[in-house]
């Protein structure tokens, strides 16, 4: 997150509805929690505010209603195997193959309690950089330019894509941006323009599968401004195309807010503050904030919320 991104104004959603239950309208473009509702479970829940001021509601209704049917299916596909001795009888078993039947036990709940599905195989994590200075400069530039592939079964970092870029309109840093993102001028002399960064993006994509058109991958971001605003106006600028996979993302605020109940006013601090996490590395590093946002989804996923796009169409 740059200084960029902190003066642009984002519209705060909607509040939630007040049951985490409910499906969102159709044609909603943020994700959702498929369950049954607490009064249906004849559960009786109480709004509950946490440190941060965000509903839990959610939190508490997650658990066994979200998971039963999901974990019981697994229990059938990974455990039947093993609801019955490896020989047949019981007594006749040896200790050997017994301590192997548990073995293989353990490893099966390991395997099952992953994530439900979500709607995409991969998430695609970004978080750019820019010039900036006080007041603003114009036009921004991006100067970080990273990308963290997150599996969309397990919510774990596959790959990563991490390049610095040249500026050229404003080619020295000031010292308002090297405070604020911890670039120096020698991390950025010499690297490639954005148009030499975005044709490795292409490669990059290529060679993880992500342009396979039987893979479903969506960016994610902290925000709308890295590629409603920063991307297409500094390609606008240079005259450079942008191509279609970055014209739909999964603004993270949106899903939080709808998640949480709460809008994150402070971005990744108040996330992470809502869900009890460490903050990790340095605040306004684009890879470190990839990193969080990374972290966050996965909780969140870890909870039973599924992603969905949150962008409209260009």
């Amino acid at each position: 997150m740059s200084a960029g991104e902190l003066a642009f104004g984002e519209k705060k959603p909607r509040p939630p509805a007040a049951h985490w239950s409910e499906e969102p309208a159709a044609g909603s473009a943020v994700g959702h929690r498929a369950r049954p509702s607490a009064a249906s479970a004849g559960v009786r829940v109480r709004g509950v505010l946490d440190a941060s001021g965000c509903s839990m509601l959610a939190p508490l209704q997650t658990g066994a209603a979200r998971f039963s049917s999901y974990l019981l299916s697994r229990a059938r596909k990974v455990l039947g195997s093993h609801l019955f001795s490896p020989c047949g009888v019981p007594e006749f078993c040896s200790i050997s193959t017994r301590k192997l039947a548990a073995h293989s036990f353990g490893a099966s709940m390991a395997a099952m309690m992953s994530f439900p599905p979500q709607r995409y195989h991969y998430f695609l994590v970004l978080d750019f950089e820019a010039t900036c200075d006080k007041p603003q400069i114009h036009p921004q530039e991006i100067i970080e330019f990273p990308i963290l592939k997150l599996n969309g079964r397990t919510m774990e970092i596959e790959s990563t894509f991490h390049m610095y870029v040249q500026p050229v309109v404003h080619p020295q840093l000031t010292p308002f941006c090297t405070e604020l993102t911890g670039i120096i001028q020698a991390m950025v002399d010499g690297q490639p323009s954005l148009q030499q960064v975005l044709e490795r993006v292409d490669e990059w994509m290529a060679k993880e599968g992500l342009l396979d058109p039987n893979v479903k991958s969506i960016f994610v971001t902290c925000g709308d401004w890295d590629l409603k605003v920063m991307l297409p106006g500094q390609c606008q600028y240079l005259g450079l195309p942008v191509a279609d996979y970055f014209k739909q993302w999964i603004n993270l605020k949106k899903a939080y807010s709808f998640a949480m109940g709460c809008w994150p006013k402070n971005g990744l601090l108040d996330m992470n503050k809502g869900l009890s996490l460490q903050h990790i590395g340095r605040p306004h590093s684009g890879i470190d904030d990839c990193k969080n946002i990374a972290n966050i989804m996965k909780t969140l996923a870890y909870r039973g919320f599924i992603f969905k796009q949150t962008s409209k169409p260009f």
